[in-house]
């Protein structure tokens, strides 16, 4: 089998978006279902960038797990390591509308989320090995068995071309603040790429400030850091070179989805072995784009709408 470009583990499940936007769900009339979860969503980002990729996930044994595994197979990602699990459901998660910059979710991952029941032994590790990148996030090492199954990837990996831990920290799914800090400070080490905002910065390394929150994770031993700031932009650092792309214009629609867009896109830049910056600006110009749209994976820009809208920005300034 060739290497995947991209191989992917972690959450997945159904998104049922609002049609109403600006009310609560309790005035909601009808809803979007889509594929979701952000692996997945990053799997589906990459794959529009033409990568090969793969998704390692779980699913409930019900017709929404059956309805996952036909949604990544439309989108182009192998589903061949998403397996079910008897006896739990498929996990959903909904969200409020409130543009531009309030956006509520609600997780929907009880009594535990398929995701997190991947075992270390159930791992393709000689294709972890060889994918030329590997995806990791840090809801996947909230809870066992997902949490060594996620530790023996990283080291079966051993820093083998471009490992990137997305730190994705969402307090609901964790136990305690220490219990996340100890965790990813744990897997940190394994990764050459590490990915967060401020908020998920501060979860994993103490620090608030882009450039220490920057220094910080280099200290843990990645080689690249890239820190989102909103309507910030981003700061992005190597030992060598740093640089703050600023935010890409947009009329927001739902912000939700937009970071996985650019961990797509910074998958597809990595792989092509592009400089920082043009690297940051193209995941940046992918991000706004799907902020720009209500749903998630279905939002997902292929490479010529990145460059076209990124060409259109310039214009526009």
């Amino acid at each position: 089998m060739n290497p995947f470009d991209v191989l992917v583990i972690g959450r997945l499940g159904v998104d049922l978006y609002p049609d109403q936007t600006g009310v609560g769900l309790a005035d909601v009339e009808t809803f979007g279902k889509y594929l979701g979860g952000s692996a997945a969503n990053v799997a589906v980002a990459a794959a529009r960038h033409g990568r090969s990729v793969a998704l390692v996930s779980r699913t409930g044994a019900d017709p929404l797990g059956e309805y996952l595994h036909r949604e990544l197979r439309g989108y182009g990602v192998d589903d061949r390591w998403v397996t079910d699990v008897p006896g739990l459901p498929t996990p959903l998660t909904l969200c409020e509308i409130f543009p531009p910059d309030h956006f509520p979710i609600y997780f929907y991952r009880w009594p535990k989320a398929p995701d997190l029941v991947i075992h270390p032994e159930e791992l393709d590790l000689d294709a972890v090995a060889a994918a030329r990148l590997l995806w990791l996030t840090g809801t996947g090492l909230s809870a066992e068995p997902s949490r060594a199954a996620h530790l023996a990837a990283l080291r079966a990996r051993d820093r083998a071309g471009h490992t990137v831990l997305d730190l994705d920290y969402r307090p609901v799914l964790w136990g305690s603040p220490e219990e996340a800090r100890a965790a990813l400070e744990e897997a940190l080490p394994y990764a050459t790429v590490a990915v967060g905002n401020l908020d998920e910065c501060e979860a994993a390394v103490g620090e608030r400030d882009p450039h220490r929150a920057a220094e910080a994770l280099l200290d843990r031993g990645v080689t690249l850091a890239v820190v989102k700031q909103g309507p910030e932009g981003v700061y992005a650092s190597t030992a060598d070179e740093a640089v703050r792309v600023p935010p890409t214009p947009v009329r927001v629609v739902n912000g939700l989805g937009a970071g996985d867009a650019f961990g797509g896109a910074l998958c597809h830049g990595l792989l092509a072995g592009w400089n920082l910056e043009r690297m940051i600006r193209f995941a940046s110009a992918a991000g706004a784009i799907v902020a720009g749209r209500l749903a998630c994976a279905p939002a997902m820009p292929t490479t010529a709408e990145v460059e076209t809208f990124e060409y259109q920005g310039v214009l526009d300034a």
